[in-house]
């Protein structure tokens, strides 16, 4: 899926674990929750998780999905009952969650799952070598739900055994504990490729609309000195002279502010961080452009898409696009296929074209997040 995680690209105005973490946060049975999230994203997933209150913790989580959970469970020390659910599946209903506490009361463990429509074969090195009974096969999602006794208990024996399991049900399994099945829901997606997230949004834009759109342009241009580092698009690019500025003169980061400034309409980036302001001296725009997507989330938008051109007589940049592609997307939170990144020459024409400077211009979409 590219430089982002999954649960922190854009769904129809909101983020995926946005979206995930509202079916979990709705019914009045659940009275908190925690955010487990990549170690390098915990503080981009508090930035997210603010606006909702029963979030009482942002933890970073493990290299797997069972270490992950229990981290989540080393900070929940008052519940008799947790639920557990992937931050990748955005579309779970809030009923969905209630039916799966309501079956875990049974036997103190439960799962959503869904009948296998399909005929189900093993198959190895190419070859069919068995078709199961498709009547007694079940695809099972999350929400899960335990007793959160039970649920510490199989994991920490498991920790001690050396088990591994792809969720917290088959750990109760794998411990001699039975576990119930509440009937799950056909779009309770799981959100794993290009293919799954495009399916998504249009199952998203049916049963929302697609949302208020806008677009803004930036633009801004520097000039090249010698004895300065030249940062481009969040890249360092080996070259005998750098761009001047105040910060670090990342003329193709300072273009997509302003637009999505402009998008947004609020004020552009000479307002936000002046250049008579000693703090933002030097200051990497990789940091400034977080603080302006923060900004223009709190406007009531998410970014979407972007467009950038380069103008530069020198040097050559098409080598370095990708890894610029890579950076934007991270920091707007998009899949890279959302950033557009090129780079041209003026033909020797203007300053540009006489190597005085580098130019960048920036077009951005954003979208409204629904209330």
């Amino acid at each position: 899926m590219g430089a982002v995680p999954k649960p922190f690209l854009t769904l129809g105005g909101r983020t995926v674990l946005e979206r995930a973490l509202r079916a979990v946060v709705d019914p009045a049975e659940v009275h908190a929750a925690v955010v487990v999230a990549p170690p390098d994203h915990v503080a981009a997933a508090r930035t997210l998780t603010a606006a909702f209150p029963k979030v009482s913790a942002v933890v970073p989580g493990g290299e797997e999905r069972q270490e992950s959970v229990a981290a989540g469970l080393a900070v929940v020390t008052q519940a008799e009952w947790v639920v557990v659910h992937d931050a990748a599946r955005p579309l779970a209903s809030a009923d969905l969650v209630r039916r799966v506490l309501r079956a875990a009361r049974e036997t103190g463990a439960a799962t959503a799952a869904l009948p296998a429509r399909d005929t189900v074969k093993v198959v190895t090195e190419g070859t069919v070598r068995q078709t199961l009974d498709r009547e007694t096969i079940w695809l099972t999602q999350t929400p899960q739900a335990f007793r959160a006794s039970l649920l510490r208990e199989v994991h920490e024996r498991a920790r001690r055994a050396g088990v591994r399991a792809t969720d917290d049900a088959a750990l109760v399994e794998a411990f001699g504990g039975t576990v119930r099945v509440a009937e799950g829901e056909v779009l309770n997606l799981k959100v794993t490729t290009p293919e799954d997230l495009a399916l998504a949004e249009a199952v998203v834009r049916q049963q929302e609309g697609p949302g208020e759109r806008r677009t803004g342009i930036g633009y801004d241009v520097h000039r090249l000195v010698p004895g300065r580092r030249l940062v481009l698009g969040g890249v360092g690019i080996p070259f005998d002279r750098g761009l001047v500025g105040h910060s670090d003169a990342d003329a193709v980061l300072h273009a997509v502010m302003d637009a999505l400034l402009g998008a947004a309409g609020l004020p552009d980036i000479g307002q936000h961080f002046p250049p008579e302001d000693d703090r933002y001296r030097g200051a990497d725009s990789r940091g400034l452009l977080r603080d302006v997507v923060a900004r223009v989330r709190q406007a009531g938008f998410l970014p979407a898409q972007a467009d950038v051109v380069i103008l530069a007589e020198a040097p050559r940049l098409a080598p370095y696009l990708p890894a610029m592609r890579r950076v934007i997307a991270e920091l707007l939170a998009v899949d890279e296929g959302a950033v557009g990144m090129k780079a041209t020459t003026t033909d020797g024409l203007g300053a540009i074209g006489r190597g005085e400077g580098i130019a960048a211009q920036a077009i951005v979409t954003i979208s409204r997040r629904p209330a």
